[in-house]
């Protein structure tokens, strides 16, 4: 392992937690451990290892490029790690306040969409 790939599952544990990223570790086979060491390093071990900037704005960040590009199915996820990095639900909102004017108004709302029922997930506890 080097050392930005054990930084990287440092920083994956802390903003997804340690539930998420054991079950992601689990489910790991050969196809996608590549793919899983990429991320790690380069995702977690260096954009989201840098203190360029905060894991509050980092985490808006994320989850407005997501919806602007359409990759929806990774927004609950992030949503999730907001208890992690200190963004707020106002913050998500703003973010995607955000999308709905630079990228559109249909990727914003379905968005909006998940954010809300991840959110009422984690309020009754579900696991996620």
């Amino acid at each position: 392992m080097t050392e930005t790939y054990e930084r990287g599952m440092k920083v994956r544990r802390e903003v997804l937690g340690d539930a998420h990223v054991d079950r992601a570790e689990a489910a790991k086979s050969e196809i996608d451990l590549p793919f899983q060491s990429l991320i790690t390093q380069s995702a977690w071990g260096t954009v989201w290892a840098s203190d360029g900037i905060s894991r509050r704005d980092r985490s808006m960040l994320t989850i407005a490029l997501l919806a602007a590009t359409g990759n929806f199915e990774e927004i609950p996820m992030h949503v999730r790690a907001t208890a992690n990095t200190g963004a707020s639900r106002s913050d998500v909102t703003e973010a995607l306040q955000h999308v709905a004017i630079y990228a559109g108004v249909p990727k914003a709302n379905h968005a909006l969409k998940l954010v809300k029922q991840t959110y009422q997930e984690m309020e009754q506890g579900k696991k996620c």
